[in-house]
């Protein structure tokens, strides 16, 4: 008999493909489609389990308390933004003419996350997940969100990935959204715009230390996927689990997810730290200004992917504020402060390894 398990159950749809697939060339369509597809294939697996790739769309899932909602919202926003970011690189870079070319800026990007019962079963020698919630987070792909606001690009999420999630629609600015069908009833949700985010994101300023800026205290390969190193590196209830000396991350998000704004006050056994977040690009790299007992330091943390996005070579740099014209007056610190990241990246390491080791021990014995 199957096992009944719970967990979040998300789709990634590409909106406009089928009027769009009607109306160009079948042979540039399809490449189109491989690498829009490729790209939000990658942002979402590394933090969810892919169940089946669907035509245009994405249906991934995790199971019970595996992900968290700040993890979702993240996941969602990245996708989105990667998403657009290649729409327009593969726009600007093409000198085709053809409709299949022409007609990119015309697709765009919607999710749908809900949260409930499943179970996998084998079907025509393939696992497939099955279940009334199942069929409920396929269902709401159809819905009447671009009829009532207007939105193409946008995350939808059930009531009960909302309550189970903990997101707070009202700080995030959902609105609240029902639909009804014939078999499911009425499912009532929030939807999340994610156009205006990428709007956002378009008009914010980059904060960024490169590569022979500043001084670079940890360069480390992560056994994961850059998705999930981002999820260890910035969840504030992970980072005492591998960071040296992190005893509590206390995390204040005023736009009601992490990002911008962000502050975290960390507590070091007798002293603290507190950072704020400058930039933020999941899931590449993001800068944060960190107040510390030796000063006012800048410090980028960076995901290369490697292997395909299998593994992730995170590169940490500091610029104390000031500059370069500043870098002396870290100095004396930098020892301790090499030895703390390196010490932290290794910790980090080791524990994706187990947590890696473990999903696959988990999907070994539930034949996925």
């Amino acid at each position: 008999m199957a096992t009944v398990e719970r967990g979040c159950l998300a789709i990634g749809d590409i909106t406009g493909y089928t009027t769009y697939l009607a109306g160009v060339e079948l042979e540039h369509s399809q490449d189109v489609l491989a690498d829009l597809m490729g790209v939000v294939v990658t942002q979402m697996r590394g933090l969810l389990h892919l169940a089946k790739l669907e035509g245009d769309a994405v249906f991934c899932y995790n199971r019970e308390d595996e992900a968290t909602g700040p993890m979702l919202l993240t996941m969602a926003e990245s996708c989105y933004f990667a998403f657009a970011r290649r729409q327009q690189n593969i726009r600007l870079r093409t000198t085709c003419e053809c409709d299949a070319c022409r007609l990119i800026p015309r697709l765009n990007l919607k999710f749908a996350t809900h949260y409930g019962q499943y179970v996998t079963h084998d079907v025509a020698g393939s696992r497939e997940l099955m279940g009334r919630d199942v069929i409920v987070v396929h269902r709401l792909l159809k819905n009447s969100v671009k009829e009532k606001t207007g939105l193409r690009g946008y995350a939808l999420y059930t009531q009960a990935a909302v309550q189970r999630f903990g997101l707070d629609a009202v700080s995030l600015g959902m609105a609240e959204h029902t639909e009804a069908y014939d078999d499911v009833g009425e499912i009532t949700g929030y939807v999340f715009n994610l156009e205006a985010r990428w709007l956002e994101e378009q008009q914010r300023r980059t904060v960024y230390i490169g590569a022979g800026e500043g001084v670079t205290l940890m360069e480390y390969e992560m056994p994961a996927p850059p998705a999930l190193v981002w999820d260890y590196m910035t969840s504030p209830a992970k980072r005492p689990l591998w960071q040296l000396d992190t005893r509590r991350v206390d995390q204040r998000n005023p736009r009601g997810l992490p990002g911008v704004g962000t502050t975290n006050h960390c507590v070091h056994g007798e002293y603290a730290v507190d950072e704020e977040i400058l930039d933020w690009k999941p899931f590449q790299y993001f800068t944060e200004r960190a107040t510390t007992p030796g000063g006012v330091a800048l410090f980028t943390s960076e995901l290369t992917p490697l292997d395909d996005g299998r593994r992730t070579r995170a590169t940490m740099r500091l610029l104390p504020e000031g500059g370069a014209q500043a870098l002396g007056s870290v100095e004396p610190m930098l020892p301790m402060l090499v030895e703390w990241a390196r010490r932290s990246g290794e910790a980090l390491a080791k524990l994706l390894a187990r947590v890696q080791g473990g999903a696959a021990q988990q999907v070994e014995s539930r034949g996925d």
